[in-house]
């Protein structure tokens, strides 16, 4: 089967990430999720079945065959363990604190996940160093993600996806999002996915990527050559998945993620403030300075801890525990892993395992 891989990589949003295990709620806030109960069943005031056949004739009109409905839809009832984990997470918002990031990088970068890492390193290294030739991605950052959302594999969700979509997008407080999920859920039985294939986490992010429907629709990847891209079973699939997100993203090759630094006292923050308005996850961006470039922080004092990046690439300052502590300088790479999970916390501490494995 020819799985079509077209360009755009969007995650759908906090619900997935909070889901996954190996992520945690430690991190800096995600995009906050709208708490509003405008688009609540009971606001609603329509019953599940109802709301399924307004479903069906939807997904009808967007391609899905009458097979698939028909195999599907009848059969789904509301998942009440899913309508109450989705009720209990955290909002974010004004006040919202951030915790500290030093304890929580002990956490996530352990000698353990380092190890894994390296032994799937030196398992898949053929399959790895060609997925960076075809791709441009780094194979560390791909097996620090893959680590990291699902443990290498070990924990990817054992909800069926059709019926939590279809339970979340009933539910209604972000209907927009699951509804177009679920019946993405549905273009992908028709592509050849079965049922049994489609598990994941309670709020959609499915396999050993855990991408969402939609990303499975447009991102996921051949990477063993049988023509079928299955991210569930498969981890050569599931590396060239990672990449493929990676890329359409705005990877490019051959830049480091970023390197940990050292801030001087006399750095005049004001003075690298960033005055963009990022169009999403406005306050992990917010945390960012604006690009420089490593010459014009190292003239401003700023000087590395460890690893080095080149005089002439730009890159932004963060200070995950303010001043007097460690902090980085990210380049535009640390941006796609951004786009995979929007957390500063999320993302700097891949890029900690990525280099990490690599030595």
């Amino acid at each position: 089967m020819d799985m079509t891989r077209p360009i755009g990589a969007t995650i759908a949003a906090a619900a997935m990430i909070m889901a996954t295990p190996a992520c945690g709620q430690e991190s800096d806030p995600l995009a906050p999720l709208d708490r509003t109960e405008t688009g609540s069943a009971s606001a609603q005031g329509g019953s599940f079945r109802s709301y399924m056949n307004y479903v069906a004739q939807k997904a009808r009109s967007e391609g899905v065959s009458q097979r698939t409905i028909d195999a599907v839809i009848p059969s789904l009832s509301p998942n009440q363990r899913v309508i109450e984990l989705d009720r209990s997470q955290p909002g974010g918002g004004p006040g919202s604190g951030i915790p500290p990031y030093e304890p929580y990088r002990r956490r996530h970068v352990t000698n353990d996940i380092v190890q894994r890492g390296k032994a799937e390193y030196r398992q898949h290294y053929d399959t790895l160093v060609r997925i960076q030739r075809e791709t441009g991605v780094d194979p560390f950052m791909i097996l620090a993600i893959y680590g990291k959302e699902t443990s290498y594999g070990r924990i990817t969700g054992n909800f069926d996806l059709p019926q939590s979509l279809a339970t979340l997008a009933w539910e209604g407080r972000r209907r927009d999002l699951f509804e177009s999920e679920f019946i993405a859920s549905l273009k992908l039985m028709d592509k050849g996915y079965t049922r049994q294939h489609l598990k994941g986490s309670w709020a959609g992010a499915a396999g050993k990527t855990q991408f969402m429907p939609t990303n499975i629709l447009t991102l996921a990847a051949d990477g063993d050559g049988d023509g079928f891209a299955d991210i569930w079973n498969s981890e050569p699939d599931a590396f060239a998945s990672i990449a493929n997100y990676l890329k359409q993203a705005g990877w490019k090759p051959g830049i480091h993620w970023g390197a940990a630094v050292r801030v001087p006292a006399s750095l005049n923050r004001e003075a690298v403030k960033s005055n963009l308005v990022p169009p999403r996850c406005e306050r992990v961006f917010a945390r960012h300075s604006r690009f420089l470039t490593v010459a014009e922080w190292k003239s401003l004092g700023v000087r590395f801890e460890g690893r080095t990046l080149p005089d002439d690439v730009l890159a932004t300052l963060i200070e995950p525990d303010g001043r007097n502590a460690t902090a980085y300088l990210t380049t535009q790479n640390y941006r796609p892993i951004l786009d995979y999970n929007c957390s500063n916390f999320y993302a700097i501490t891949n890029g900690l395992v990525a280099d990490a494995i690599a030595r």
